[in-house]
């Protein structure tokens, strides 16, 4: 079943196919072969030729050979430069991809995330969470080859998605994403340090793991409250294990009575990671907060497409063997035959 799905022929060597009309020049262009023969010399040689009108040469005579050998002699010289053009099936085209970065998109579903007061394209109101899964819906278009992850925290964190590659599994998952889901307050650090082990738990002992991007992105619009390990430690952590973090801040907390951000720890948490700090008071600011995130993490997908080859010069070298050996063994059986005619004529005779 699998040589059905050969799709063409390459030659390595095509130049050698230039070398096709060879025979017919020299056929042209050098002398036929003359064999001697042996010859009885009479002194009325040329009264007798000019009496029976015969052909006469230089005391050689001409080989003539039979169609049949003209076009063994060409399908053979046709045979070999093929074989030494070195012809190839070409397997069907596959893609080799290769992986970029591991993203963590890392999100924050405290109670202040259904405050209305983004706006959609649409023009009407809409929830910060809402308003952050359009968004990120957008910034997944931009993320081919990276594998994405999804954690939610509030009261505590949890892995919503493990990483995968596929991309509208993410967003589906994504978009059951509710406020309740999580509790009113916002552990921080819990979801840091969550994120941080995530990245460990998904290493596989394979050369491309280390070369291999860890980024998280945090997206919440509350201060760290009661989190088992601060903040900053957590960063602090993160940046010994590869991972950088970028935080997103957005929405203002004191229209719904909240403690006000405090952009001194999410600065330090970014720059302590080797990531950037970003605030976004509306869904305008959130779009470029992601697409400047885009920009710090360039896509490191490498799509390489190739074909298996296999070479198949050995044929026609093969199928001009066959045909020698035939022809070969019938002129034996003929020649066989006619002496064995002969013989019994004379014996007749």
């Amino acid at each position: 079943m699998s040589n059905l799905s050969w799709s063409s022929i390459e030659f390595l060597y095509p130049m050698w196919l230039w070398l096709l009309p060879l025979p017919l020049l020299i056929t042209r262009i050098a002398p036929s072969y003359r064999t001697q023969q042996a010859a009885i010399k009479v002194p009325f040689f040329n009264l007798l030729v000019d009496a029976l009108k015969l052909p006469t040469s230089d005391g050689a005579s001409q080989l003539t050979p039979a169609k049949w050998q003209r076009i063994l002699l060409c399908l053979s010289w046709v045979l070999i430069l093929l074989a030494v053009t070195k012809p190839t099936l070409l397997g069907p085209p596959q893609v080799r991809e290769q992986i970029g970065r591991d993203i963590m998109v890392v999100v924050d579903l405290s109670g202040s995330m259904a405050e209305k007061d983004f706006t959609a394209k649409n023009g009407q109101k809409v929830s910060r969470l809402d308003a952050a899964k359009e968004v990120l819906k957008d910034f997944a278009k931009t993320r081919k080859g990276d594998r994405l992850g999804l954690v939610l925290f509030g009261d505590a964190a949890f892995v919503q998605t493990p990483f995968t590659s596929d991309h509208q599994v993410w967003l589906d998952l994504l978009e059951q994403t509710r406020v309740e889901m999580a509790g009113q307050s916002t552990h921080l650090g819990d979801a840091i340090g969550l994120t941080i082990k995530r990245f460990e738990d998904s290493k596989k002992p394979l050369p491309t793991d280390k070369s291999r991007e860890k980024v998280a992105i945090i997206l919440t619009d509350g201060n760290d409250t009661d989190s088992y390990v601060p903040p900053i430690d957590a960063a602090k952590v993160a940046k010994v294990k590869g991972v950088r973090i970028h935080m997103i801040a957005i929405g203002d907390p004191q229209t719904v009575g909240e403690q006000a951000l405090d952009m001194d720890t999410i600065n330090t948490v970014a720059n302590a990671s080797g990531g950037q700090a970003f605030q976004a008071l509306n869904q305008n600011e959130l779009r470029n907060a992601y697409a400047e995130i885009g920009k710090l993490e360039p896509q490191l997908y490498q799509s390489t497409t190739y074909r298996t080859k296999q070479s198949i010069h050995q044929y026609p070298v093969m199928f001009l063997v066959l045909i020698h050996l035939f022809f070969f063994g019938f002129m034996s059986c003929k020649r066989a035959k006619q002496k064995s005619h002969q013989s019994k004529g004379e014996h007749h005779v």
